[in-house]
């Protein structure tokens, strides 16, 4: 299921501040888990709540939580880095809902042509069969669409910013790379991926094929076991044939080119995936 959420360049770092009003606390029934990854180079930023400072200096290439959040909106608001409050905030406030029980991932990333965009990802918790794993992989980098290769072969073909595919596996390690579509040489690795049973890996492409700063990062989700127990195998590559690449829809939100020079110098925009809602 697609919904559109809110577009804004930078607005998943806007997301990520909601998790500072978690604490250490235990989820409670019902709660949101939350995940951020900051995926756009060369951009820091403040992220503020309600007014209060949550986010100071968010980071390229940083994944916070998961952490805990009650059902329900917060308003957020996203300003340059260091900023002395929230009065300025070139993006925002903005009202994001978090659905019960749902679990997100919000990655601020940039889109194929380079600009900044905000993804928010709803990852599959559902029981995994039995000895297998998961292994989802995300493209949130400004590249063209990609292969993934295990090994050497296509198992993901054609795959396109911002789009996910999901293969169901057998435990094991994968030398898993990334190549344009259609071809079989690496623009990211070779790098092995873990694919562990009952766990649902998740593996994002970030960064700019142009600026030659293509990277990998890694989320793992755990305790997916189904009843009965741990059946280890071997790999083999055997993916779902009933998965296909998730498309976002995507809701644009204005900003000037004063905004875009504020806060990062040229970078802009956002898109959003996933079963979550959110408006301005």
């Amino acid at each position: 299921m697609r919904n559109r959420i809110f577009t804004a360049g930078a607005g998943a770092a806007a997301i990520a501040a909601a998790i500072a009003l978690a604490g250490p606390a235990q989820a409670a029934e019902g709660d949101a888990q939350l995940s951020v990854l900051h995926g756009v180079p060369g951009l820091t930023v403040d992220v503020w709540v309600n007014g209060e400072r949550t986010l100071d200096d968010f980071t390229p290439g940083t994944l916070a939580g998961p952490l805990a959040l009650p059902a329900g909106a917060y308003e957020l608001a996203i300003t340059a880095s260091d900023a002395a409050d929230a009065s300025a905030a070139v993006i925002g406030p903005v009202s994001v809902t978090l659905a019960a029980n749902g679990n997100y991932t919000a990655v601020a990333n940039l889109d194929a042509g380079g600009n900044p965009t905000a993804n928010l990802y709803t990852n599959d918790v559902s029981q995994i069969a039995a000895g297998k794993g998961k292994l989802t992989v995300r493209h949130a980098a400004a590249a063209p669409a990609v292969d993934v290769l295990a090994g050497g072969t296509a198992v993901i073909s054609n795959l396109a910013n911002p789009n996910e595919q999901t293969l169901t596996l057998d435990p094991g390690t994968i030398p898993a790379a990334v190549a344009a579509a259609g071809t079989t040489t690496p623009v990211i690795g070779p790098a092995d991926v873990t694919v562990a049973e009952g766990t649902h890996t998740i593996v994002y492409a970030w960064g700019s094929l142009a600026n030659n700063n293509l990277q990998l990062a890694v989320q793992t989700i755990e305790g997916l076991h189904s009843s009965p127990g741990s059946v280890p195998g071997a790999l083999d590559g055997s993916a779902n044939a009933s998965a296909a690449p998730a498309e976002p829809a995507a809701l644009a939100l204005g900003f000037g080119a004063a905004v875009l020079a504020l806060l990062f110098a040229g970078l802009g925009a956002a898109r959003v995936i996933g079963a979550a809602r959110a408006q301005r």
